[in-house]
């Protein structure tokens, strides 16, 4: 098997600008209209946006990882870092905080050169304690090769299957330094298509002993945000990708395990990339619709308590809610949690589910479109969008 790192034109790209021509132009009039449209929201609504984009950002690249992290923990480390007010936060631990520090600095600080160093903190960010899982691994450096070859592999112990092999690690430090020259120097590529070459040239150099998908996803977010000569994200190709995964590693070694044309890499990439925005209109008119609600609770005098607790609800709170769970959120007594709660039943705000006792549970009663309560407010958030 000869791997695309070993062929001798590596890492000369090349592909057919005539076959992608209609995508790249299709993608880049989405990325217009999208940023267009954010341009006419407040403040308030644009910072809304901003954190749910990042948020699954964060939480889906690590799904792609199969690492699962808490969704309020990121969403409060990302609020903590951008000043931005939820409410009652939730606590987060080192790891959780060193994901977030990555991403915002890849992305709110896109402009700064990508160097040796940067990366090196960004992998060491990724893994606070010096492990992955129970292992010990090399951070803040690149693979030594201690380790044994760099591998992709699926299967169980004894059946497994190897995807790909990156370069010997003692190729990484050269690979790497012509990768981060390149990736600084602008030429006639659109920015687009680079970011698709980026996450390509880096995951298949493999440069650290782990992190190297995450790491890939930071500097294609990075290279994105430069093409829109913006910090704000309001879409997640993370979240796209997570989606796709199957698809993106069937892609990734079909590229890797082929020769130096990507044209078939850079259209996945660009399909990706547009099915992600288009997700983001959806995300956007769940937005609005959230700020409809707000302005029609607006009549009710609600305590800090209540309104936290309609934010989470509004945001997607799994499971049941009820007087238990409504006092561990709010940290009150389960009194206090059932005053609140039955005030807002009092004004139509909540209203209580089938069941008794201190398994009750409440859903939210806000009239949505023509005076409807619970099904036409969820109708509100399914059928808002932007046209």
């Amino acid at each position: 098997m000869i791997y695309i790192h070993q062929r001798e034109d590596w890492p000369r790209f090349i592909w057919s600008a005539e076959e992608i021509s209609g995508q790249l132009a299709q993608v880049r009039h989405r990325q217009g209209r999208l940023f267009g449209r954010m341009e006419t929201l407040g403040f308030e609504l644009q910072g809304e946006a901003l954190l749910r984009t990042l948020t699954e950002d964060v939480v889906k690249s690590s799904e792609i990882e199969g690492e699962i992290l808490g969704r309020d923990a990121v969403r409060s480390s990302i609020a903590r870092r951008l000043g931005l007010e939820i409410g009652a936060l939730a606590p987060s631990d080192r790891h959780v905080d060193g994901v977030v520090e990555m991403m915002l600095d890849a992305t709110r600080n896109a402009a700064a050169p990508l160097t040796e160093e940067r990366l090196f903190g960004w992998q060491a960010a990724l893994f606070p304690t010096g492990r992955s899982g129970l292992a010990r691994i090399v951070t803040g450096a690149w693979r030594d090769g201690s380790a044994g070859p760099m591998q992709v592999v699926s299967g169980s112990y004894g059946r497994e299957r190897v995807h790909f092999e990156a370069p010997d690690a003692s190729r990484v430090p050269a690979e790497m330094a012509a990768f981060l020259d390149w990736f600084e120097r602008p030429d006639q590529t659109d920015p687009v298509l680079r970011a698709a070459q980026a996450h390509l040239w880096f995951v298949t150099i493999h440069p650290f002993e782990d992190g190297n998908g995450r790491i890939a996803r930071a500097i294609a977010d990075m290279a994105l945000a430069r093409s829109e000569a913006s910090p704000q994200r309001f879409y997640s190709m993370s979240a796209q990708i997570r989606l796709e995964r199957e698809d993106y590693y069937g892609m990734l070694e079909l590229t890797q395990k082929g020769g130096l044309d990507v044209t078939g890499w850079l259209a996945w990439f660009l399909g990706c990339l547009d099915r992600a925005i288009l997700g983001a209109e959806d995300m956007l008119g769940q937005v609005l619709a959230k700020a409809r609600v707000w302005d029609h609770l607006r009549q009710h005098p609600l305590n800090d308590r209540q309104r936290a607790v309609i934010n989470r609800l509004l945001d997607g709170f799994e499971g049941k809610l009820t007087s238990g769970k409504w006092a561990k959120l709010t940290k009150v007594s389960t009194d206090t949690a059932l005053r609140d709660i039955t005030e807002l039943v009092k004004l139509g705000v909540l209203r209580r589910d089938e069941g008794g006792g201190r398994s009750t549970g409440y859903s939210l009663a806000v009239p949505g479109r023509g005076g409807k309560t619970r099904k036409g407010f969820k109708l509100l958030f399914e059928k808002t969008s932007f046209q």
